[in-house]
């Protein structure tokens, strides 16, 4: 992930043609620390932005006012203040009918953490249940974290990049501990732990076990042994799902035909991605961007032609 960051008024990275566009973290200056801090305002426009985009960052979110919906790859999640929303890269959202939006955020890339594998452990199991309502001692807690990083970042003082470091470490610690966050345990580090990032990054989707497995220098039954101790799961079986929730996605926030979307996750055969696609979520490609498409919320679900 790294080089993902540019300086301000940097264009966005051209996406594959009909896929949402690609938004790199702006830094202040050539050689700043990868990380930004502030209310809404503060960090532009396009912390409200209303179309699909991915990031090559993660995005924390603490939503304290206003009202409307956070559109986060298939799932819609109402706007009720105040909320903690956390967002991975590659993740595709938006933000859809918001009125009043208020609250604050934290943007960084990956070898901004300090806790390294560790924390991004913490933010793969917070994002598995992404949008969380706090109550009010919790609220209190991560606005006053919330103002520290804001407030660390605008002024720059000697030594804030660790500052930062350590309270966005607190930050991440404290959200898993949330009721409702971070249900399921994070797989075990070393080898899991790298597949597993390897898996969820965009392009990985087509790639079988044994090529991944090349990738990261080690034999495919070396790979499948360490993957399923830490995490009951074949690695095949963790492709699977990265290959359909990447093709969820691009059905959901794109225009691509169900051909296309099929070639993006490494199918030759649209007939063959349809079968797996309705196999891995019980309906078909078609029948999923319909019950999806919030612009006729009456339609329903029927096969595309092969």
């Amino acid at each position: 992930m790294r080089g993902t960051t540019v300086l301000p008024g940097t264009p966005c990275l051209a996406p594959r043609d009909g896929e949402p566009p690609v938004h790199r973290l702006e830094v202040r200056a050539p050689g700043e620390v990868p990380f930004a801090a502030g209310g809404f305002d503060a960090m532009g426009p396009m912390s409200r932005a209303a179309f699909p985009h991915r990031h090559t960052f993660y995005e924390i979110v603490h939503v304290v006012e206003g009202s409307g919906v956070h559109v986060l790859d298939v799932e819609r999640y109402e706007v009720r203040p105040p909320q903690l929303g956390v967002i991975l890269p590659g993740q595709v959202h938006h933000w859809e009918g918001v009125r009043g939006l208020e609250g604050s955020l934290v943007l960084f890339t990956p070898e901004f953490l300090l806790g390294g594998a560790g924390d991004e452990g913490l933010l793969r199991r917070l994002g598995e249940r992404p949008w969380v309502e706090l109550d009010d001692a919790s609220h209190e807690r991560t606005s006053l974290l919330m103002a520290e990083l804001a407030e660390e970042y605008r002024c720059g003082a000697d030594g804030f990049a660790g500052v930062l470091r350590s309270l966005l470490h607190v930050l991440l610690v404290r959200a898993a501990r949330l009721p409702g966050a971070a249900a399921r345990p994070a797989p075990a580090r070393g080898l899991a732990e790298e597949f597993v990032r390897f898996a969820g990054r965009a392009g990985a989707e087509g790639l079988s076990v044994r090529e991944c497995a090349e990738r990261l220098g080690v034999s495919s039954g070396h790979l499948a042994e360490a993957v399923r101790t830490a995490t009951g799961r074949t690695p095949a079986a963790l492709l699977r799902e990265a290959r359909t929730r990447e093709a969820q996605r691009l059905l959901v926030s794109t225009e691509l035909s169900i051909r296309q979307v099929a070639a993006r996750v490494g199918f030759a055969d649209p007939a063959y991605f349809c079968r797996f696609f309705r196999r891995e979520t019980g309906r078909t490609p078609g029948g999923f961007r319909k019950h999806h498409d919030r612009r006729d919320p009456s339609i329903e679900d029927a096969a595309p032609p092969a």
